[in-house]
């Protein structure tokens, strides 16, 4: 878990008693809410109000479509379908030509198509894009009260209270018809494993009077498989699919059971435990997060999918009365939780891994709205700052902190203990990263780099305020791949392989240097004396401006390099770290040596898995978690004990060899 703290709560939004939500799909970015009050409210990810949809009567059924652009909700007092549209922010009404009370509706997963269902068992199939409705009397005998569509074929499958499961081509024509033991619930398409892989989804599954799970594989219609499950367990309160053809289950009891859709294994029982005490009420799978989490006794308990005996995170809501069921945003970044009481709590499961660091301070998102910038000198005392965006990019200076998305920046002025906002501006592209220095930032947008100073109370582009790269006058037809700032020089590199180093002080570029193919991307060390390079052939380099030297980094990973850092402390300057997103290594560049310039390896050092390396400072590697949070772990290259009188033989040797491949 990112971390215990709520991100927000809403407190009773339609009084007390139920409460449904509906988190948007693709983005996460809103959360439709509704209860028994006639309403629906929509709140943005940070728990902001920004639209209240009143209706005649109680919401009987809500969601949004495959791209999250549009929310269709129902009422049991009205035929209309109320459609808002998320990008435009308004409201419209759609007819269902059905004159009895709505039940359901269900959006395709992969088509503009909208199914509505009625009491009296008829069926409407709206096409958003043509605004073609399509109704169909009499696809069930009574009530439409479950019905999901594929991912594939675009297929509609109904359960009703006729004990009757249909399915149905995009134009509501009915393809299978299945009788069932008692009502169904929870309809889910999904992949059923077989020996002969399936080319898609080929199963719907449902429960049967909430004791037994129905698949029905259309490929086999003749032979349903119904499965039943100990007494002991209770009621199976949900259900969801996950990974190759596996399915985990929810009981009224407590139980977490994990079954295999395979027929070699099917009826068996892979995974069971007693998750609750008393009582569980919800399960939800994060696809994203590769997690599982349910709820009740009041907690909420996080599984890893992977190893589903450990439980990863515990939350409890003591001052709730109960918890009745739990959603995962599409990203896996909020999780949102519905109480007895009427309340929704949201809380934070994953953070996007964005931080930047300088010298030996770094800073890294900590929440959705917040950045943190901490000293490794002094971890006692961070400083945190509230910003008004989820920022997608992040730059850190000596004294300044620059964070920003799309194409705007805000940039803050840093204190001993404390930040103050000192002004935003916006760019003509998609901001793609950010370097600062002491006085300028440099921002790479679109293949061009933008210089200018960061407190100039001036947007106006005056000499030695601001600069363009390539230079628009001389119509270059340069992109620009990458680029490093140093309290002296802008430097940049191209995707024809040039580099490009201009000097601040004097206000001009002074001299280049030309690759022998493209470069994709830079990383100096803080001086700026020293720089590398990989290029489009996935290789690697050490380059040396003032001497035009250029080493090969030896055993250099490859595509799976996927970043670069210098150790800050002053004394290791000459010690670089190449890393993966599962291996460290680390790197000497020797230029007086007997063997003449070059760069060696010394050592390769695991890192722990969903980590990113931020900073390097002596030897000690400090990374950020998607739970936003640091750790730290020393390199096995840097690696000795302390106790050096206890050392044996070996061990003295050893730690010998280490300080002399570090030039100590």
């Amino acid at each position: 878990m990112a971390t215990d703290k709520r991100v927000f709560s809403l407190m009773q939004p339609h009084g007390q008693g139920g409460v449904f939500f509906s988190w948007q799909q693709a983005s996460g970015g809103y959360l439709a809410t509704t209860g028994y009050n006639q309403a629906v409210h929509i709140y943005d990810r940070h728990g902001s109000l920004k639209e209240q949809i009143h209706m005649p009567g109680v919401c009987s059924g809500f969601g949004w479509d495959k791209d999250g652009a549009i929310l269709a909700i129902i009422n049991d007092k009205s035929p209309h379908i109320h459609l808002w549209d998320a990008n435009a922010g308004r409201s419209t009404h759609l007819d269902s030509a059905l004159r009895d009370q709505l039940t359901f509706l269900s959006w395709s997963r992969t088509a503009p198509l909208l199914a509505v269902g009625t009491a009296k068992g008829n069926l409407m199939i709206y096409n958003h894009h043509t605004s073609k409705r399509i109704p169909i009397v009499g696809k069930h005998s009574r009530k439409i009260q479950s019905g999901c569509w594929s991912s594939g074929g675009n297929l509609l499958a109904l359960g009703g209270e006729d004990k009757i499961l249909t399915i149905s081509n995009s134009e509501g024509d009915t393809i299978h018809t299945a009788p069932l033991r008692g009502e169904p619930s929870d309809l889910q398409f999904s992949e059923m494993k077989t020996d002969e892989r399936a080319l898609g989804e080929n199963t719907v599954s449902l429960v049967v009077s909430k004791k037994t799970l129905f698949l029905f594989n259309i490929n086999d219609p003749d032979n349903p498989i119904e499965l039943a499950f100990q007494n002991k367990y209770g009621f199976i309160v949900s259900y969801k699919w996950f990974g190759d053809g596996y399915i985990l289950i929810g009981f009224s009891s407590g139980y977490f059971v994990v079954i295999s859709t395979h027929m070699k294994e099917i009826g068996q029982e892979l995974f069971q435990a007693k998750n609750h005490r008393e009582k569980l009420t919800d399960i939800a799978i994060s696809n994203k997060l590769n997690k599982a989490a349910s709820c009740g006794d009041n907690m909420i308990k996080i599984h890893e999918l992977t190893e589903l005996k450990e439980t990863s995170a515990i939350l409890s809501l003591d001052d709730e009365p109960g918890v009745d069921w739990l959603a995962w945003s599409d990203d896996g970044q909020l999780l949102a939780v519905a109480c007895s009481s009427g309340n929704i709590h949201v809380y934070l499961t994953k953070l996007p891994v964005l931080g930047a660091s300088q010298g030996s301070r770094l800073a890294y998102l900590t929440s959705l709205l917040e950045v943190t910038i901490v000293s490794i000198a002094d971890k006692e005392n961070p400083i945190s700052v509230g910003v008004d965006v989820e920022p997608s990019f992040l730059g850190l200076g000596p004294y300044h902190l620059v964070v920003g998305m799309n194409n705007r920046a805000w940039i803050y002025s840093l204190g001993d203990d404390s930040a103050s906002f000192l002004r935003d501006r916006d760019y003509l592209g998609t901001v793609t990263s950010v370097r600062i220095s002491a006085d300028y930032v440099a921002v790479l947008y679109e293949g061009k780099v933008q210089l200018h100073l960061l407190e100039s109370e001036s947007g106006d582009d005056e000499e030695r305020e601001s600069i363009l790269f390539p230079d628009p006058d001389q119509n270059s037809a340069q992109t620009i791949t990458d680029h490093a700032l140093t309290n002296d020089f802008l430097i940049y590199s191209t995707e024809t392989g040039e580099l490009h180093f201009f000097f601040i002080e004097d206000w001009k570029s002074l001299g280049d240097y030309r690759h022998t193919t493209g470069i994709t991307h830079i990383y100096a060390e803080p001086s700026g004396r020293r720089l590398v390079i990989i290029d489009d052939k996935t290789e690697g380099h050490v380059y040396n401006p003032v001497t035009e030297e250029l080493l090969k980094i030896p055993e250099f990973p490859g595509a799976s390099c996927q970043g670069v850092l210098w150790d800050s402390c002053p004394t290791d300057r000459h010690v670089l770290a190449l890393y993966t997103s599962a291996h460290l290594l680390t790197y000497v560049l020797h230029i007086t040596h007997i063997k003449g310039s070059h760069v060696e390896l010394i050592g390769t050092t695991k890192i722990p898995p969903n980590q990113v390396p931020l900073l390097l400072y002596n030897g000690e590697l400090t990374l950020q978690t998607t739970g936003g949070k640091t750790t730290t772990l020393v390199l096995a290259s840097h690696d000795m004990e302390t106790n050096i009188q206890d050392y044996t033989e070996q061990q003295l040797r050893t730690a010998l060899d280490k300080n002399i491949k570090l030039r100590r």
